[in-house]
């Protein structure tokens, strides 16, 4: 049989797939599967490759660059980004393959991330934390009262004048 890739040599290697009950196959030569990276899945990774940018690419399959290269290729409209490029290099082109290639990343993010939903770094709060935050202030004032009657009963006045004017400050601004 002659390789499906080149049609020139004999074919060598030979690749099934079943993916949701549909099978694919490809007969390649040796020079084709090498080409397309298909025998780099039984070949060892060094620690340097391991942990290098291609490590979402190793998530994410091998001989993916050999179906690709039978079916038709999809790209993302926006960047032209294909699968096999993002299992190539481990980067995603851009935010609208996320949307293209959804099927095929997320259960590598899942993996990975233990999630498929970002929530950010920042976290926002609700009225009622809002107000939760603004308690401490009350406390604030309880204990600049407190430090107000020990200055005195030491008889520490311009320490209690500079703490009166500190509570008239929070006062004022809880009023307004």
């Amino acid at each position: 049989m002659k390789c499906q890739h080149c049609n020139q040599n004999e074919a060598t290697t030979h690749i099934k797939k079943v993916v949701n009950g549909k099978k694919e196959e490809m007969y390649l030569c040796s020079e084709c599967a090498k080409e397309l990276g298909v025998m780099d899945e039984f070949k060892m990774p060094t620690m340097s490759e391991m942990f290098s940018d291609s490590f979402l690419g190793n998530f994410l399959g091998a001989g993916v660059a050999a179906m690709n290269s039978l079916a038709g290729v999809d790209r993302c409209s926006s960047c032209g980004s294909s699968f096999n490029d993002i299992v190539n290099s481990g980067r995603i082109g851009c935010a609208d393959c996320y949307d293209k290639f959804e099927d095929k990343l997320e259960p590598s993010i899942r993996k990975i991330h233990g999630k498929t939903k970002h929530i950010g770094k920042f976290i926002t709060y609700s009225d009622d934390e809002k107000k939760a935050e603004e308690k401490p202030q009350v406390s604030e004032l309880d204990s600049l009262k407190e430090q107000l009657k020990t200055a005195i009963s030491e008889q520490r006045f311009e320490d209690a004048a500079v703490i009166r004017d500190k509570i008239n400050e929070l006062q004022e601004g809880g009023n307004e």
